[in-house]
């Protein structure tokens, strides 16, 4: 009778194990992530605005939903990459808002086709909250083009093919761990 060497054994079971817990992990990460994802989608649908976030724990709640700010002054000015509607590339023009409040809001003005900061002295910004959390303004300030209105479909939801990964990896280590005991036991 072919006997299982003991301490490999239980090696790879408890590799295998927490490679399928893992894919599992993953498959529950998927679900939380299709929640919060139809919650932004339902907040961009919703008509009704919402104040900026004040603490990093009302962001959550707050992202995708409309919001304005009184921005008494504007600082730093700065520019990214950036897209429009339509997906045509171009730089953002983004500004730091201190509020009446004392808080600071960064806040992406709109698109420009040169990377030449655009004087903006502050005003009402009315927009949508971003991941950051930072305002997009809505619509655009300074005379510049309108961005790309923030699209919670952007975040990807790659979980399952994690989970897939975990439990191929744990197939392919009972695999591996199979052929290895055949040839231990052929060359016996």
């Amino acid at each position: 009778m072919r006997r299982l060497p003991f301490v490999p054994t239980i090696i790879v079971l408890v590799a295998v194990a927490v490679m399928i817990r893992l894919g599992v992990w993953q498959l529950e990460r998927m679900q939380e992530k299709d929640a919060m994802l139809a919650r932004y989608n339902a907040a961009q649908a919703a008509s009704a605005a919402v104040t900026f976030p004040a603490s990093a724990k009302a962001v959550e709640p707050a992202l995708y939903h409309r919001s304005s700010i009184d921005c008494v002054s504007a600082a730093n000015p700065t520019s990214r990459s950036g897209r429009n509607a339509n997906g045509d590339a171009g730089i953002a023009q983004i500004v730091t808002c201190k509020t009446a409040t004392g808080s600071t809001v960064e806040v992406v003005l709109g698109l420009a086709q040169s990377p030449a900061i655009v004087p903006w002295a502050g005003g009402k910004v009315t927009g949508w909250i971003a991941p950051g959390p930072k305002l997009i303004a809505d619509p655009a300030q300074a005379g510049l083009a309108a961005n790309a209105r923030p699209d919670p479909n952007d975040i990807a939801n790659n979980h399952l093919a994690y989970a897939v990964q975990w439990f191929f990896f744990a197939f392919v280590a009972l695999v591996i761990y199979a052929i290895a005991l055949r040839k231990r036991w052929r060359a016996r």
